[in-house]
């Protein structure tokens, strides 16, 4: 795993949100808020700009429930919230797929919730490769010599799945030229901009940004996906007491639909209905996919 620095790892943005409701000493000693506020990671897979608001709405719904102050931190990169769980600043996490297996291993990160359809069904995405319209590339086979953008490190969608999709079809990584723009948004903008032959494009990212009028879906075409993924699991950090655990998994599956809407639509979950539960088995298959590619810590 590519690991930054303890110090990156919570320096995108803190807000520290207040419960309603008890004093703070009530708070405090409660088993809900042991040490005085609960301390809750979101990976970046979306601007900052956007997610944090987002985020926070989550965030302060979860502070209501716990009667507790909520502390959001969205993390500089992937790695860098795998390190702050491990090292005890997270006592809350949300990871994307891959994220979690390495969380789990690392910080002994359990998955609770995540994020439901509006008929109870756990919700999921795709990963995608897209090329400009006129290219003559019409699958992964054909990206031998190219120039492929994808997203960050570490990456379910924007690294490990279109690595696996390469390697399905016989092609080294060294037979093209991948380079990592940064993250979901800056990968599209890569491709947008034709500073690349092909970009990985999730159909979550894909939602977002042809909502905000980013991208024109007429002007590329996408030549393969993956099969569909289990979406982002909230994870509670595994040396937590079990009351505390219990009780962030009742808050998360007692929330009210508006309370996961605004990051839910950043997950493409729209129209979205409550958190569902999950467990380590929902993201078996990401376990199965690290295992194959022969992925350890220093891979992402």
């Amino acid at each position: 795993m590519r690991l930054t620095a303890l110090a990156t790892a919570l320096i995108t943005a803190t807000l520290t949100l207040t419960a309603c409701g008890g004093s703070a000493d009530e708070a405090a000693s409660s088993p809900t808020c042991p040490d005085g506020k609960v301390r809750f990671g979101v990976e970046p897979f979306e601007d900052p700009e956007r997610l944090t608001p987002a985020a926070r709405v989550l965030a302060d719904a979860l502070s209501k429930s716990l009667n507790c102050p909520v502390e959001l931190t969205v993390t500089e990169d992937y790695a860098a919230e795998v390190l702050a769980m491990e090292n005890g600043k997270l006592d809350i996490g949300v990871f994307g797929p891959l994220g979690y297996v390495f969380a789990s291993k690392r910080a002994k990160a359990e998955a609770v919730a995540s994020f439901g359809e509006a008929d109870g069904r756990l919700s999921s995405y795709t990963a995608g490769i897209w090329v400009p319209v006129g290219s003559d590339i019409t699958g992964v086979d054909k990206l031998r010599g190219r120039s492929l953008a994808l997203s960050s490190v570490g990456s379910t969608s924007g690294d490990a799945l279109p690595r696996k999709a390469l390697k399905d079809v016989g092609i080294a990584e060294t037979d093209l030229k991948i380079s990592y723009a940064g993250g979901h948004p800056e990968a599209l903008l890569a491709l947008t901009n034709g500073s690349v032959d092909a970009a990985e494009i999730n159909s979550q990212q894909l939602a977002s940004a042809t909502a905000a009028g980013t991208f024109d879906k007429s002007r590329f075409r996408q030549v393969w996906t993956s099969a569909p993924i289990p979406n982002d699991p909230i994870t509670v950090r595994g040396d937590l007491k079990p009351e505390f655990k219990t009780a962030v998994k009742d808050a998360l599956l007692g929330l009210s639909p508006e309370a996961v809407k605004e990051i839910g639509a950043l997950l493409d979950v729209d129209p979205p209905g409550r958190l569902v539960a999950v467990d380590r088995s929902t993201y078996q298959p990401l376990f199965d996919l690290a295992e194959t590619l022969g992925l350890t810590e220093k891979d992402v």
